[in-house]
Parts: C-alpha cells; structure tokens; sequence
C-alpha cells in the first residue's frame, strides 16, 4: 500500500509543470468575502518552515486532500494548534496537493474545514532529493510529521489521532 501511495505521490508532482513560483494564489470571491491566500513554494521556500533558531515547537504536517488519513487527521492538528498556541507551539501544515488542483480542490478544501493553521503548499517534483532531507527514515508515503525544536526533532510516518499527537508533542514541551 505504502508503494502505491508514494508511485501516486510522485507521479502526480512530475506530471505537474515545475513552478518555482512564491507567488500567492487566490480563489475568486465576492466583495464581501476575503480572499484565502495560498503561500505555494518549491523545497527550497519550505526549508525555513523545518528550521529554528528560536524557542517555538513546531508541528509540521505533510498532507494532501486527496489522503484519507490526512484528512481524518487534521482536525487533531487544528485541535493541537487551539490547545497549545499559548505554549510557543506552531503547527504548519504542508499540502502535497497536485497544483493543478489548488485553486479547485485545497483552497475550497482550507476554506471549508476553516483550518486556522498556516497551511503551505509544497510544489517541488525533485520529491528524490528533498524527501531525505525532510527526513532519512521518510520512505515518501502520507501523512507525515515532523516536532522539532531547538533542542529535538522527531519525524512520524503514520497517522495520529489525538492523543497520540498530543503525547509526542508533551516530550518537547516539558
């Protein structure tokens, strides 16, 4: 199963074009409505997002609409975010959606579930070379989730639930 869903993975980012565009994408609203905005970068641009010198935790989730248990999961990492944002925790979801479907599917998808969190789209095919540096023990497959802070990193191939989450969070918060 892990196979397939990382033959999906990859084949879907080296069927899309190659954009190493930082550029903002914005769904059409009305006057009334603001627009959502939709920070997307290659690996490079993402890099900051896996780095800190500063005294927050960070919880950084790899996911796309298209996994079923990302998305099962991502209330836990909303319900992370509300519950520990008074406790230097941030948690940045990192979509893996195909850019052909940002505006159709994750825009509408971030805007109907209400995610608070800063949510970050991944559009880099050279999957091969970045995938490693996010983690070695990354075999490619959905979800996934990296804690770190500036005394540990942690790196989870699995899904969560909310205890689960909110236990491995604890070891770098006390």
């Amino acid at each position: 199963m892990k196979k397939i869903l990382i033959f999906i993975v990859l084949l879907g980012m080296f069927s899309c074009q190659n954009s190493k565009s930082k550029e903002p994408i914005a769904e059409n609203t009305t006057a009334e409505e603001k627009p959502y905005t939709l920070e997307v970068h290659n690996f490079e641009g993402i890099q900051p997002y896996l780095t800190t010198n500063d005294y927050k935790t960070y919880v950084v989730n790899f996911w796309a609409t298209w996994c079923a248990p990302c998305v099962k999961e991502l209330p836990y990492f909303e319900q992370l975010r509300t519950n520990f944002k008074d406790k230097n925790v941030e948690v940045i979801l990192i979509s893996l959606d195909f850019p052909n479907q940002y505006e159709s599917k994750l825009i509408p998808f971030i805007e109907k579930n209400k995610l608070q969190s800063k949510v970050v789209a991944l559009n880099d095919p050279d999957s091969n070379s970045w995938i490693p540096k996010v983690s070695d023990a990354w075999t490619g497959a959905l979800p996934a989730t990296l804690i770190f802070n500036a005394k540990d990193r942690k790196f989870f191939e699995k899904s969560f639930d909310y205890t689960e989450l909110e236990t491995e969070l604890q070891h770098f918060i006390n």
